[in-house]
């Protein structure tokens, strides 16, 4: 058959021909491309277009994603180096907060050592004026006795009572030579 095709069409053979022996029928043919016209622009406007909006509003979405998410990391790696520059600051300060409170504790304890220091001395200084008072107390006691004794002594010697006058002499006498 497609030699016969081929035969007439090189013979010039009439159209009609050639599309009643393919099984075109005119009528059916401007039909069926009329029908399809109609399908065409009732899926072009019902169904091409809205599929058509979603599929670019997904394609916008997924560039608003990709733009949000290059956003995001970039926010991230700002985030991660303040971050570390916060974390070194207060490392420093940290460090010199330490040192601070060394440097404030060893004052204090310096303080508190010169303190310690000066109540030692005053201590020591109050027990030796309270061991000299003692020490000048005992020796007054001490005289009294002495004087006493010599009195007693020198009245039993003699063998006479000895007045008032006389025991202030005897006394200052023995006295006067204890203290040289």
């Amino acid at each position: 058959m497609p030699l016969t095709f081929l035969a007439n069409a090189s013979e010039g053979a009439a159209e009609p021909n050639i599309f009643q022996q393919l099984g075109i029928n005119y009528g059916g043919l401007i039909a069926q491309i009329l029908i399809f016209c109609i399908v065409y622009f009732v899926l072009s406007k019902y169904a091409f277009g809205p599929v058509t909006a979603i599929l670019e509003e997904r394609r916008k979405r997924i560039i608003d994603g990709e733009d949000n998410l290059k956003k995001i990391k970039s926010d991230l790696e700002t985030a991660n180096a303040q971050a570390g520059e916060i974390r070194a600051k207060a490392e420093t300060d940290a460090s010199r907060i330490v040192k601070e409170a060394t440097d404030a504790a060893g004052a204090v304890g310096e303080a508190k050592r010169q303190q310690a220091i000066a109540e030692a001395a005053q201590i020591v200084a109050k027990s030796r004026e309270a061991s000299q008072l003692e020490r000048e107390r005992l020796l007054a006691d001490l005289k009294n006795e002495f004087g006493r004794l010599v009195i007693d002594t020198t009245s039993k010697v003699t063998g006479k009572v000895l007045t008032g006058d006389d025991h202030n002499r005897i006394s200052q006498e023995a006295l006067a030579q204890i203290a040289l």
